[in-house]
Parts: structure tokens; C-alpha cells; sequence
């Protein structure tokens, strides 16, 4: 599958609706660890039809980055159920976003 947009006017339906566990991904185009995540994030992706991946873009959506108090970039989060299971903040390894998805 491929990552998608995740906006305040889709968020409850690609989310809070979703029937699989939803990876977010906090960031913004100026934020280097960001990108050096984002490969890692899409491959993710690309790898796992039982998830849906997003990204949020936190300077056009500051609703949904405020919502779940981004204080850092990039953040990811997992969701399941409509209820946050797991939370990391910075670069992490691929082996720890597999983990934290379960």
C-alpha cells in the first residue's frame, strides 16, 4: 500500500474508522530527521498490506498536530482501535516501528 494524507477532513475515516492499525507519521518538509525517516516509513508501506500508513504534515494540518501535542518532529504514532498504543519521538530504526505496530 502506499502512505497516505491524512488531513483533519479525512482523518476520521482513514483513522479513528480504520478497521487495520494506522501509523502516523508527524513531520514538515524543513525537518531533516524527517526525511531520513520518510524512506523508512514508506518501506513500511510498501511492505504491509495489514496497516495503513499516514503522514501528517504538521505545518498544514497544526489542528491534527496539536491534537495529539506534537512538541517534536517526526513523530510516530500508532493507532489502533481509535486509541494510541504506541508513541516515539526522533529517527528510529526500522525494527523498532515494526515493533511498535506489532
Amino acid at each position: 500500500m502506499s502512505v497516505k494524507t491524512i488531513t483533519k477532513q479525512n482523518f476520521n475515516i482513514e483513522v479513528l474508522e480504520s478497521e487495520k492499525p494506522v501509523l502516523l507519521d508527524f513531520w514538515a518538509t524543513w525537518c531533516g530527521p524527517c526525511r531520513m525517516i520518510a524512506p523508512v516509513v514508506e518501506e513500511i508501506a510498501a511492505e504491509r498490506s495489514d496497516i495503513v500508513v499516514g503522514k501528517v504534515n504538521v505545518d498544514e494540518q497544526p489542528e491534527l498536530a496539536q491534537k495529539f501535542q506534537i512538541m517534536s518532529i517526526p513523530t510516530l504514532i500508532v493507532i489502533k482501535n481509535g486509541k494510541i498504543t504506541a508513541q516515539k519521538v526522533g529517527v528510529q530504526p526500522k525494527a523498532v516501528i515494526q515493533a511498535m505496530i506489532g
